[in-house]
C-alpha cells in the first residue's frame, strides 16, 4: 500500500491524497480545487497527476471548494466510482460544485471579451452537467457509522467542527491479513467556535494525515469578534462615510460574520446601516445551515430560544440579480458588503474590491486566511498595488484583518485534536494544507509532544505504508 500527494502538499489547497493497494484499488481522499497560486493556478487544476479512470472509490472530507471543487473534472475524465461523504456534505456540495461552474464558465466569458492580442482562449474547467453526474455518485456515511465500503475496507466519520458536514476520515485497510488504520484529519474546527460543536475524538491511528494550515499561530488573545466589527464599521461608514467590503467564504465565515452582526443587535450595538450579503451561494448555504439545527454547539441553542433567526437582523439583504449587484457599486451611501470568495480570487467580491480599492473612505476587511498569492493575500501583506481583471489598481482604501475569525483550528486546536492519540502508536504522521514554513515550525512542536515521525510531503510525492 502507498499514499501519494497530489495536492494541499506545503501549500493549503488542491485537497488529493491517493491510496493504493495492492489489488490495485485506488481510494482518493478529497478533490479540491488550487485556489489563489498565481499563475500557476489554472496550470495546476488542468493535471492530477494521477488517471481518473482508475480511482475506485472517493471519499470526500467536507464541501469546502478546496476539497471538492474538482470532483465535476475528475468525473469528466472518467472516474465512476461511488463519492462517500456526510449528509449535509452533500448539501452543500451541490451547491458550491454549481455555482463554481457558473463562476468558471462566467469568468472565461469575461476573460473572453477582452482578449489581448496573442492570449489564447480561456475554459471552464467542468460543466454544470459534470456537477449533475458527479451529484449521482454520491452515497451518505453517518457520523460515526461503522461503514464497509467492500470486504477489506472500513469507513467511519466523526465531527471535525470545521463546517456544516466537515469529518475527520477513518479508514480501516486489511491487506494481507493486516489492517492498516488511516485517519486524514480533513479540515479541524476550533474547539469554541462560534456556531459549531467541537472537533470529536477518535480512535488510535497507525497513520495521520493532519493539516496544518494555523500551525504556528494562535487565535486566543484577540479582540472578540463582535467588538472587532462594530469598530470597523463606526470608523469606516459612520466617520470616513465609506463601505465595508468583506470578501467571505460562503459557508462558514458568512454565517459567522451574520451571527456576529447579530449579536450586536441583540446587545442594541449595530449600526443603523444596509447589510448586504451579495452571493447568491452565501444565501443558499445560509438556508442549509438554518435546516441543520443539530450542528450548533449550546450557546447557539441558547440564543435561539429567544431569537428564532440568529442570521438575520435589521437592516439585512440578501442580493441575488447581477443587476442589484452592479447597483451597489453606484449607490454612494456607508454600507457593508459581504461577498464570496473569501481569497477574493473570484466571484462578485472581486468586482466590489475593484470599484472601491481606490478610494481611502473606505475598507476592506479579510475575515480568514488567504493564500499568499492570491488577491486577499497580496492586499493583507500591504502591496499599495494589486492587479484585478488584468488591470492594475492603486490601494488607497484601508486593508484591515480580523484574524480570530478562522474555521480552522490553530495550533492549540490541531494538538488537543490529535491528544487522544498514541504518539508512540502512529507510525507516520503526514503534515498537509499547510505553508511549508508553518508545516516545519509545527513539526518542532508535534515532534515535542511525541510523534517521532513527521513527514512534510512534496507535491506528488509517494510513500509506502507498511
Amino acid at each position: 500500500m502507498n499514499i501519494a500527494f497530489h495536492g494541499a502538499a506545503r501549500t493549503v489547497t488542491g485537497s488529493k491524497h491517493l491510496i493504493a493497494l495492492k489489488d490495485g484499488i485506488q481510494i482518493l481522499l478529497d478533490c479540491g480545487l488550487f485556489q489563489g497560486m498565481g499563475h500557476v493556478t489554472d496550470k495546476l487544476n488542468d493535471y492530477f497527476g494521477f488517471d481518473a479512470q482508475k480511482i475506485t472509490y472517493l471519499v470526500l472530507s467536507h464541501a469546502h471548494i478546496d476539497h471538492c471543487g474538482l470532483l465535476p473534472k475528475l468525473v469528466a475524465e472518467g472516474f465512476d466510482g461511488k463519492i462517500f461523504c456526510t449528509s449535509a456534505t452533500m448539501d452543500l456540495a451541490r451547491i458550491l460544485m454549481m455555482d463554481s461552474a457558473k463562476i468558471q464558465m462566467q469568468d472565461a466569458e469575461y476573460a473572453n471579451r477582452h482578449l489581448r492580442h496573442g492570449e489564447e482562449m480561456e475554459e471552464a474547467l467542468y460543466t454544470e452537467e459534470d456537477v449533475i453526474k458527479t451529484l449521482s455518485l454520491m452515497k451518505i456515511v453517518k457520523y460515526e457509522e461503522d461503514f464497509e465500503i467492500e470486504p477489506g475496507i472500513r469507513l467511519k466519520f466523526t465531527d471535525a467542527g470545521h463546517i456544516l458536514g466537515s469529518a475527520a476520515v477513518h479508514l480501516t485497510i486489511t491487506e494481507d491479513g493486516k489492517p492498516t488504520r488511516i485517519t486524514f484529519s480533513g479540515d479541524v474546527g476550533r474547539y469554541g467556535d462560534l456556531l459549531l460543536k467541537n472537533p470529536q475524538q477518535f480512535d488510535q491511528a497507525d497513520y495521520i494525515l493532519m493539516e496544518s494550515t494555523y500551525g504556528d499561530s494562535l487565535h486566543k488573545d484577540l479582540d472578540p469578534i463582535e467588538d472587532m466589527l462594530l469598530e470597523i464599521i463606526n470608523n469606516t461608514c459612520k466617520v470616513k462615510r465609506g463601505k465595508v467590503i468583506i470578501p467571505a467564504f460562503a459557508v462558514g465565515r458568512t454565517q459567522e460574520l451574520l451571527y456576529a452582526l447579530n449579536g450586536l443587535e441583540l446587545k442594541g450595538k449595530l449600526p443603523d446601516i444596509p447589510y448586504y450579503v451579495d452571493s447568491p451561494l452565501s444565501s443558499k448555504a445560509t438556508e442549509i445551515l438554518k435546516n441543520h439545527p443539530e450542528v450548533y454547539n449550546n450557546g447557539v441553542k441558547e440564543i435561539l430560544k429567544a431569537d428564532h433567526d440568529v442570521f438575520g437582523f435589521k437592516g439585512l439583504r440578501f442580493i441575488e440579480s447581477v443587476e442589484e449587484s452592479k447597483a451597489l457599486n453606484e449607490d454612494p451611501r456607508p454600507c457593508v458588503i459581504i461577498s464570496a470568495s473569501g481569497m477574493a480570487e473570484a466571484g462578485r467580491v472581486k468586482h466590489h474590491i475593484r470599484n472601491n480599492i481606490s478610494n481611502q473612505k473606505n475598507t476592506i476587511l479579510m475575515v480568514g486566511y488567504c493564500e499568499p498569492n492570491s488577491l486577499g493575500g497580496r492586499l493583507i501583506t500591504g502591496q499599495k498595488v494589486v492587479e484585478i481583471f488584468r488591470d492594475e489598481y492603486e490601494v488607497k482604501a484601508e486593508v484591515q484583518s480580523i484574524k480570530s475569525m478562522s474555521a480552522h483550528g490553530d495550533y492549540e486546536d490541531l494538538l488537543h485534536f490529535l491528544s487522544c492519540q498514541d504518539p508512540a502508536k502512529v507510525k507516520q504522521l503526514f503534515l498537509v494544507h499547510g505553508e511549508y514554513e508553518v508545516q516545519q515550525h509545527f513539526a518542532t512542536r508535534l515532534k515535542d509532544k511525541g510523534f517521532k515521525h513527521v513527514a512534510i510531503p512534496e507535491y506528488h510525492q509517494v510513500f509506502e505504508l507498511d
